[in-house]
């Protein structure tokens, strides 16, 4: 395996292909878990804390691992500016899902989550020049249909919490942009490192303002937590896209189903009823079409 500051090279065989698809499904189990742990701690310490500790505790696990003596020049940037926003956007998704979570089942927030391909298809029009066809167009009408199915609106079940998952899908989205974006110009242990800097340096200096003691001795082992499975879900990511390409591990994104729905119901007694599942299903089968789709497309360049 290459050193954590080099480039990604894919294997070359089946055995590393599936070594890939592994680690990215073990990245997702540590963000399900993490989602699992911001939605448990929230009501106790509030979305501000939970984020500060998420992105405190995450810059010294990865510092563990990643510094300037086992990488370097890890702190060398070719686009300074670029990594900040793209850290800033990270903060604001990250915020805005505990946020939700705070008042929504896991199930609810992921289904939003999982508009993150259909926005990022839509304003890399704008953004990169690469628009959508009639084709792809029409699959993301059909997935934002999937999310009138999920929230119900103008119904009694839906939440106005709602609009924090679907602004942070929206900003998740512009994350992927700009980490897409930011792979031509640095490493990838670069753009791991700088990626907790923007929650920890904005939220520290008002952290007298929110801080609440952790209640409990579970509650601080949560806190610990929440930094820990963010940490080790982003190694285990760029772990994934070294043994196999992106078109090849997108799709098993979705296998955070049936992670949030066992947690969901081991540690809140919730199950999705079935307009989430079916708007779900919606959200799901869009995405997949247009991975589908970029990978045709890719094939004929």
């Amino acid at each position: 395996m290459s050193p954590p500051g080099t480039r990604p090279a894919f294997g070359a065989g089946p055995q590393d292909t599936l070594r890939g698809i592994m680690l990215m499904c073990s990245a997702l189990l540590c963000f399900s878990m993490l989602d699992a742990t911001g939605k448990w701690l929230s009501p106790q310490i509030g979305a501000l804390e939970v984020t500060w500790v998420r992105y405190t505790l995450s810059v010294v696990f990865v510092s563990l691992v990643l510094n300037p003596w086992t990488v370097p020049g890890l702190l060398r940037t070719k686009k300074p500016l670029l990594q900040m926003i793209r850290s800033l956007l990270l903060f604001g998704s990250t915020l805005l899902n505990f946020m939700a979570l705070r008042y929504l089942p896991l199930m609810e927030v992921l289904s939003m989550l999982f508009l993150t391909p259909l926005f990022v298809a839509l304003v890399s029009g704008p953004l990169l020049g690469e628009w959508v066809g009639p084709r792809r167009a029409l699959a993301i009408l059909v997935g934002f249909s999937g999310v009138l199915v999920v929230t119900r609106p103008g119904f009694a079940a839906f939440h106005p919490a709602i609009l924090y998952s679907l602004l942070g899908a929206f900003t998740n989205a512009l994350y992927a942009i700009m980490t897409r974006v930011m792979a031509s110009h640095d490493p990838p242990a670069t753009t791991m490192f700088y990626s907790g800097v923007a929650g920890t340096v904005l939220l520290t200096p008002f952290l007298p303002l929110f801080w609440v003691p952790p209640p409990t001795w579970l509650s601080v082992v949560a806190m610990v937590a929440t930094g820990f499975f963010g940490a080790l879900g982003h190694w285990l990511m760029i772990l994934a896209h070294r043994q196999a390409p992106a078109s090849t591990l997108s799709p098993f994104i979705y296998t955070q189903i049936v992670y949030v729905t066992v947690l969901g119901y081991v540690v809140f007694g919730d199950l999705p009823d079935r307009w989430t599942l079916l708007g779900s299903f919606i959200v799901v089968s869009s995405g997949l079409y247009l991975l589908h789709r970029e990978r045709v497309q890719g094939l004929r360049r």
